[in-house]
Protein backbone atom coordinates (compact mmCIF):
# COMPACT_ATOMS: atom_id res chain seq x y z
CA UNK A 1 0.00 0.00 0.00
CA UNK A 2 2.25 2.85 1.12
CA UNK A 3 5.90 3.15 -0.55
CA UNK A 4 8.92 4.51 1.72
CA UNK A 5 8.20 7.79 0.39
CA UNK A 6 4.98 7.41 1.81
CA UNK A 7 5.94 6.30 5.19
CA UNK A 8 8.59 8.89 5.56
CA UNK A 9 6.11 11.87 5.05
CA UNK A 10 3.26 9.76 7.37
CA UNK A 11 6.23 10.12 9.95
CA UNK A 12 7.05 13.68 9.25
CA UNK A 13 3.53 14.91 9.64
CA UNK A 14 3.33 13.02 12.68
CA UNK A 15 6.61 14.17 14.26
CA UNK A 16 5.19 17.67 13.05
CA UNK A 17 1.70 17.39 15.11
CA UNK A 18 3.21 15.94 18.65
CA UNK A 19 5.85 18.93 18.26
CA UNK A 20 3.58 20.94 17.35
CA UNK A 21 1.34 20.09 20.40
CA UNK A 22 3.97 19.69 23.07
CA UNK A 23 4.79 23.05 22.11
CA UNK A 24 1.50 24.21 22.43
CA UNK A 25 1.07 22.49 26.01
CA UNK A 26 4.45 24.07 27.33
CA UNK A 27 3.04 27.02 26.46
CA UNK A 28 -0.25 26.89 28.03
CA UNK A 29 1.75 26.03 30.96
CA UNK A 30 3.93 28.92 31.01
CA UNK A 31 1.57 31.56 30.89
CA UNK A 32 -0.07 30.41 34.00
CA UNK A 33 2.63 32.52 35.64
CA UNK A 34 1.45 35.45 33.99
CA UNK A 35 -0.06 38.12 36.03
CA UNK A 36 -3.49 38.73 33.03
CA UNK A 37 -5.42 40.82 35.54
CA UNK A 38 -3.34 43.42 34.87
CA UNK A 39 -4.96 43.32 31.58
CA UNK A 40 -8.39 42.09 31.81
CA UNK A 41 -11.19 43.27 33.99
CA UNK A 42 -12.39 39.44 34.61
CA UNK A 43 -9.97 36.97 34.68
CA UNK A 44 -12.11 33.94 35.61
CA UNK A 45 -14.12 34.38 32.36
CA UNK A 46 -14.40 32.33 29.71
CA UNK A 47 -13.17 34.90 27.09
CA UNK A 48 -10.15 35.01 29.42
CA UNK A 49 -9.53 31.60 28.54
CA UNK A 50 -10.16 31.60 25.30
CA UNK A 51 -7.80 34.30 24.82
CA UNK A 52 -5.29 32.12 26.98
CA UNK A 53 -5.56 29.71 24.49
CA UNK A 54 -5.43 31.40 21.83
CA UNK A 55 -1.99 33.12 22.88
CA UNK A 56 -0.98 29.41 23.87
CA UNK A 57 -1.36 28.37 20.65
CA UNK A 58 0.21 31.43 18.95
CA UNK A 59 3.23 31.10 20.66
CA UNK A 60 3.39 27.54 20.50
CA UNK A 61 2.77 27.05 17.22
CA UNK A 62 5.62 29.49 16.52
CA UNK A 63 8.31 28.10 18.65
CA UNK A 64 7.40 24.69 17.33
CA UNK A 65 7.78 26.20 13.32
CA UNK A 66 11.42 27.40 14.20
CA UNK A 67 12.03 24.09 16.18
CA UNK A 68 11.09 22.08 13.44
CA UNK A 69 12.65 24.59 10.44
CA UNK A 70 16.41 24.22 12.60
CA UNK A 71 15.58 20.49 12.82
CA UNK A 72 15.32 20.37 8.94
CA UNK A 73 18.53 22.92 8.39
CA UNK A 74 20.78 20.77 10.49
CA UNK A 75 19.68 17.79 8.19
CA UNK A 76 20.65 20.09 5.65
CA UNK A 77 23.80 20.51 6.60
CA UNK A 78 25.08 16.76 5.76
CA UNK A 79 24.99 18.13 1.73
CA UNK A 80 27.60 20.68 2.07
CA UNK A 81 30.23 18.54 2.44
Amino acid sequence: MWDAAGNALASAAMFNMVVSLVFIAISWWALQVFKFDLFIRNVNSVQAKLLQLLLSVFIGHGVASFFIEYLNWTTMLRYIF
